[in-house]
């Protein structure tokens, strides 16, 4: 009886790591890849390579600033990070909220729509083009 006890402890345990393995793969590449970018600062020319889509159209695309945004972050400057890319930071907190919500076994709020897919499509090319006019250059993010 013991044993048997023993057994299928031991098979839950198994079976929480391994629920737990991906999860934590993603927790642990998000935090490799901020790791990163906190050590190496893309303010400073040439650490990293230039966006190609501003190289060879002269337009920001919507990740343009994400670096410098994510870098903003890593070392807790909010305003910063938002004026280098405000919609890289929504993606960064939807991706914490996800990231937790999985680590957690919790369900997501919501189950996502084509509809919500179009929104966010809809409200990536929004910004795209809103901060290549001049309306839009506050959304420019800084040294681009």
């Amino acid at each position: 009886m013991n044993a048997a006890r023993s057994f299928a402890r031991a098979r839950r345990a198994a079976d929480a790591e391994r629920v737990l393995a991906a999860p934590l793969a993603a927790l642990g590449a998000a935090a490799a890849a901020f790791a990163a970018v906190a050590a190496v600062d893309p303010n400073v020319p040439g650490r990293y390579p230039p966006c190609p889509v501003l190289s060879l159209t002269g337009l920001h695309c919507p990740a343009c600033g994400g670096l410098r945004s994510a870098h903003a972050l890593a070392h807790g400057d909010i305003v910063t990070a938002l004026g280098a890319n405000a919609l890289a930071v929504t993606a960064f907190l939807i991706f914490a909220v996800a990231l937790a919500l999985w680590l957690t076994h919790r369900p997501f709020p919501f189950t996502p729509t084509p509809r919500h897919a179009w929104t966010a499509a809809a409200a990536t090319a929004l910004f795209t083009i809103t901060r290549n006019t001049p309306l839009g250059t506050p959304l420019v993010p800084p040294g681009a």
